[in-house]
């Protein structure tokens, strides 16, 4: 995949997408850069407002492009599942892509600490919930990061109810993708199906994720690092959209930066730990007791 690039993307007329945090960031980029290949996409937001701001600043950008913004809100699980309802097409892409980072101890409607519930707990339940609607060979992309490599899971406190940290906690709901997204292709795979789980990450990119959760000392150092250090959001969208369409790209695949925090799109390994079966699937179980959805796929 040598400097893979947007100019790389093939024809995806006919196919239908959805991209959850669609309104900002990587997720905007996203779906500009699909939009522009033809496909029509779904754009998940929480605030319909911004959602409709973005829909129409991509439509200046790609004339003609197929866009609807549908609502989700990842801190509230009846929305999850309202959402998922409204869907009663074939999805070719799921890109589980929205997220927090990094706020104070916060909880969502069901009481879930906010980055498990948010960047974890609800992706598991709209992949769930949308599983039997993905065409035969269309693909969950879900976007986690390079600090999973920090993470671990609490089993005996996801939600930091005795002890929290911004950045600990962060990390795990972050390693929790990857385990999500590593036990899914695992269990396709043992299914026979031919859709593919694919995980990506943006390396360190300039987006209002590092800005918009963190408070303190950790805002103002997110702000040096995007000024300084970043590489584009468009170069950080890159690995997530190559998931999503490059013909490639496998099931099972992590897709980051080839220089770790910037660079092409390349095939990188996720930390050792997150790649054991055993406590994917224990979180896989938990995650279903949690969100009270049964993942149609299993062993």
């Amino acid at each position: 995949m040598d400097r893979w690039t947007y100019a790389n993307l093939p024809d995806l007329t006919g196919k239908t997408m959805i991209v959850t945090g669609a309104n900002s960031g990587l997720g905007y980029v996203s779906t500009r850069e699909l939009a522009r290949r033809g496909a029509r996409v779904i754009m998940a937001v929480r605030d319909e407002d911004k959602g409709r701001r973005a829909k129409a600043e991509i439509e200046t950008a790609v004339p003609g492009a197929a866009l609807e913004v549908r609502r989700i809100d990842l801190a509230d699980l009846d929305t999850v599942h309202a959402f998922a309802a409204g869907v009663d097409e074939p999805i070719d892409v799921l890109m589980n892509n929205a997220g927090v980072m990094m706020p104070p101890r916060t909880l969502t409607k069901q009481g879930f600490e906010l980055q498990f519930g948010a960047n974890h707990l609800a992706h598991f339940a709209l992949t769930g919930l949308l599983l039997d609607r993905l065409s035969s060979d269309g693909r969950v992309v879900t976007v986690s990061s390079d600090l999973h490599r920090r993470g671990r899971l609490d089993f005996a406190d996801p939600n930091g109810e005795r002890s929290y940290s911004p950045l600990r906690h962060y990390a795990q709901s972050k390693f929790a993708n990857v385990l999500f997204g590593l036990e899914l292709d695992r269990r396709l795979r043992a299914a026979g199906s031919a859709v593919r789980s694919l995980l990506a990450h943006p390396g360190y990119s300039a987006t209002n994720l590092q800005t918009s959760g963190p408070r303190g000392l950790i805002n103002l150092g997110g702000r040096l690092g995007n000024l300084l250090l970043a590489q584009s959001v468009d170069m950080g969208a890159l690995s997530q959209v190559y998931a999503a369409v490059a013909e490639e790209a496998e099931s099972g695949q992590f897709i980051g930066p080839h220089r770790g925090m910037r660079g092409w799109p390349a095939v990188v390994r996720p930390v050792r730990s997150a790649t054991d079966p055993e406590t994917a699937r224990r979180l896989w179980t938990l995650s279903e007791e949690l969100t009270g959805v049964t993942v149609p796929v299993g062993r």
